[in-house]
């Protein structure tokens, strides 16, 4: 029974050491545990404030839409506490927007049925802030049921910089766009190469320049547009300007669209995105170029030849151009020109050569003349020059900063002027002093100039003519000085048609006091008109006694030819008579005569035969002169016809032992003429050269001619003629010679050879000087 007590002690022992143990390992356990729970609940309070501190804060939304979250989150969206659901997270001013909110409330139960996760950004109401939610399923270990872990972040400053971004960008797309839209609608061929130098953007005029179908097979092909020339290709050009970093430009001849046109070609270092290029058709250019650098020689050339003289300077005022007239002006060598001085320094110049005005003060002259560069407006001078020259200067700014002036030589003109007033005063002077009436009517009728004598014999007063009326009431004024006043509308109209009509015309007018006039009306070549009138009162006075002396003397000279025809054959008859018994007592029908009676008889024959003659000439000469006188024109030999002339006197020409001589050259040949009249008419010269030839003298007979006319020169060298015996030469009844022929009286010879030859229809004309003999020329037609 003892054992079964210590049996129990036992046991109970090894419970209670059980017991203890077990005590121990709880106390141990739980002070461990205690300790663990210490440091998870300082871990769970740190990672409490991490979570209260963190830009992203939790929101669980559970399966039945209740909500979990911080109060801070509460604060973003506006709320002072936390609403029950999901659906309260919208209010009025504050919480998120409706339609984001709907929009969350559809990516949470979309999260809650698939798992799936979303991100959403939110705008709160009534504030600036943005929020970027980022959703899914919740772990099953923090939610079991199904509910969905949201994670809040304030996206406030980055959703700022994302808009901006995202502005920027859309900034930055469209003006990508804009430059590709203008790259491509850039009328100049423009590329971008990449790094290694091969194409990678082409344009349309690009491709167009190239006649390629599109811009991908220009690139494909690396086609390019400017020519390889030496071995230098466009891939060279652009690494070059890529090793300068800065743009290359180079001209060169390029073909586009079939055409060799003129380019600027242009390549654009851009760092690391390649090179970009672009060519300009400068062909026009270069033509305009070309064009201006021909207008400008030929302007030059065309300022060489005019008057003035031009010089141009530039901006920095050194000359730019000066023409030879300038350089003629003022002595100024090419030398001096090439070293393109400046204006003070050419005025300087100017003073040296003493071709500017005198002037007081040089320096400030020449100060006030730079100042041409600046004037808003041309400039215009007159210089008179020492030696009498007068410049017209024009100075006029050019657009780029420099100077034209031009120096126009006005002496002359100044000259001109002055000659021109002092014709003035001596035209007026004239017209005031000419016993002529003159007026002169402007193209509307007016009276622009008259003289005293005009207003004189119209017996208008000086202040009305002052007033320059018009020709209709001017002429009302003047009628009332006309015999017939209806007449003045005569003048009217000439005076009209010489302004209008461009016509001279012109008449007579009767005054009322007995005054004659003659006037006309001249157009002038200023389109006036001239109107003149001159007093012929007593030239008409004159002129009726003329016409009647003239009547009576052509009443005296028809009696006197009558007189003369009659006497010639009153005298025929006689004498007539007076040869034919002379003669019957040469032969002796009376009786034998003695030899001084048979001298006496031919003595008698000899001055019937001249007597004859001379009648048969006084006839010949009436009938001449009446042009009655028949003419025959056969074919003459005026060769044979001289010579037999010439024989004819030889006689008489050997008796004073004068030397008759004839040159008769074969072009002298033959005329149509009356032989009989052709041949009396020589023979009356050259009886006329033999008389008035002294002993021992010469006659000389010249022929010559033409397919026209004949030319027959008789000359002598006898006494020769003064001025007023050759006026009275070819007058019938006076003396032919001076007062050295004595007593031998001027006959009808040359009266009646002239009208002879002038009934041939040619010409007789006589020289002579006194001591030197004397020429007849007879100029005979060949038909």
């Amino acid at each position: 029974m003892s054992n079964v007590p210590d049996l129990t002690a036992v046991i109970l022992g090894l419970i209670l050491a059980a017991w203890l143990g077990v005590a121990a390992w709880a106390i141990w356990t739980g002070l461990a545990m205690k300790k663990k729970a210490d440091a998870t609940l300082r871990q769970s309070g740190r990672l409490g404030r991490l979570l209260e501190t963190s830009p992203a804060l939790p929101l669980l939304v559970r399966s039945d839409g209740k909500l979990e979250a911080s109060q801070r989150l509460m604060h973003w969206l506006g709320f002072d506490h936390l609403p029950a659901h999901i659906s309260e997270l919208h209010e009025n001013d504050r919480g998120m927007g409706r339609q984001d909110l709907e929009d969350l409330m559809q990516d949470v139960n979309l999260a809650q049925k698939t798992g799936s996760s979303f991100v959403r950004a939110i705008k709160v109401a009534g504030s600036d802030k943005a929020l970027l939610v980022r959703g899914g399923l919740a772990d099953q270990k923090i939610s079991p049921n199904g509910s969905a872990l949201l994670w809040v972040f304030d996206a406030t400053d980055s959703e700022g910089q994302i808009e901006k971004l995202r502005d920027e960008n859309e900034a930055a797309r469209a003006a990508f766009d804009a430059l590709s839209a203008l790259i491509e609608a850039a009328p100049v061929p423009m590329w971008h190469r990449s790094p290694d130098l091969s194409l990678t953007l082409v344009n349309s005029a690009y491709v167009a320049a190239v006649d390629a179908e599109d811009g991908a097979r220009v690139i494909a092909g690396g086609i390019e547009l400017v020519e390889t020339v030496d071995g230098f290709t466009p891939a060279d050009a652009a690494r070059r300007a890529k090793d300068r970093g800065e743009p290359l430009e180079r001209i060169v001849a390029t073909t586009i669209g079939g055409e060799r046109r003129m380019t600027q070609v242009v390549d654009v270092p851009l760092g690391k995105s390649g090179i970009a290029g672009y060519a300009i058709d400068i062909q026009e250019l270069e033509d305009a170029r070309r064009e201006q650098r021909r207008f400008g020689e030929s302007q030059r050339d065309m300022l060489d030849k005019i008057s003035a003289g031009v010089v141009q300077f530039d901006a920095d005022k050194s000359m730019k151009f000066c023409n030879l007239p300038f350089q003629r002006i003022f002595s100024m060598r090419q030398q001096w020109i090439a070293e393109r001085p400046e204006f003070p320094r050419v005025l300087d110049r100017m003073r040296e050569m003493n071709r500017i005005p005198e002037v007081r003060d040089f320096p400030e002259w020449r100060e006030e003349r730079t100042g041409w560069f600046t004037s808003p407006n041309g400039s215009e001078e007159n210089w008179l020059l020492a030696d009498g020259t007068h410049l017209r200067v024009l100075a006029n700014p050019t657009p780029d900063g420099g100077l034209l002036v031009i120096f126009e030589d006005r002496t002359e003109q100044v000259q001109l002027a002055s000659a021109r007033d002092t014709l003035l005063r001596v035209r007026t002077a004239t017209f005031d002093n000419l016993f002529e009436s003159l007026a002169v009517f402007a193209a509307d009728g007016k009276l622009n100039i008259w003289n005293h004598q005009f207003a004189k014999n119209w017996g208008l007063e000086e202040e009305y003519l002052g007033q320059h009326p018009r020709v209709d009431s001017l002429m009302k004024k003047m009628a009332l000085q006309l015999k017939q006043p209806a007449r003045i509308s005569e003048v009217r109209e000439m005076v009209r048609s010489a302004t209008t009509d461009r016509e001279q015309r012109g008449g007579r007018i009767n005054f009322a006091d007995g005054r004659r006039y003659e006037f006309a009306a001249i157009p002038l070549p200023d389109g006036n008109a001239l109107f003149t009138m001159l007093d012929i009162s007593d030239s008409y006075r004159i002129e009726q006694a003329l016409r009647e002396r003239n009547e009576a003397l052509v009443e005296a000279d028809s009696i006197k030819g009558s007189f003369l025809s009659n006497m010639s054959y009153e005298f025929r008859t006689p004498l007539t008579s007076i040869g034919g018994f002379a003669e019957l007592l040469d032969q002796g029908i009376a009786g034998p005569l003695t030899d001084q009676g048979h001298e006496y008889v031919r003595a008698i024959l000899q001055s019937v035969k001249r007597l004859g003659t001379q009648i048969d000439n006084v006839l010949d000469l009436s009938q001449s002169e009446a042009g009655a006188l028949p003419i025959a024109k056969d074919k003459v030999n005026l060769n044979k016809l001289i010579e037999d002339i010439t024989g004819h006197f030889s006689e008489d020409a050997n008796a004073k032992k004068i030397e008759v001589e004839m040159q008769l050259d074969a072009t002298l040949g033959s005329a149509m003429a009356d032989k009989k009249r052709l041949s009396q008419a020589i023979s009356q010269i050259v009886d006329n050269a033999i008389k008035y030839t002294g002993e021992n003298g010469r006659v000389l007979i010249h022929g010559s001619g033409d397919v026209k006319n004949a030319v027959i020169h008789i000359s002598d060298d006898g006494p020769g003629m003064t001025a007023g015996q050759q006026s009275k030469a070819f007058d019938s009844f006076a003396r032919s010679r001076d007062q050295k022929a004595g007593d031998k009286a001027g006959g009808l010879g040359l009266p009646l050879a002239r009208q002879l030859i002038l009934a041939h229809g040619g010409d007789l004309d006589l020289t002579s000087e006194p001591g030197q003999g004397t020429l007849v020329t007879l100029r005979l037609p060949r038909q």
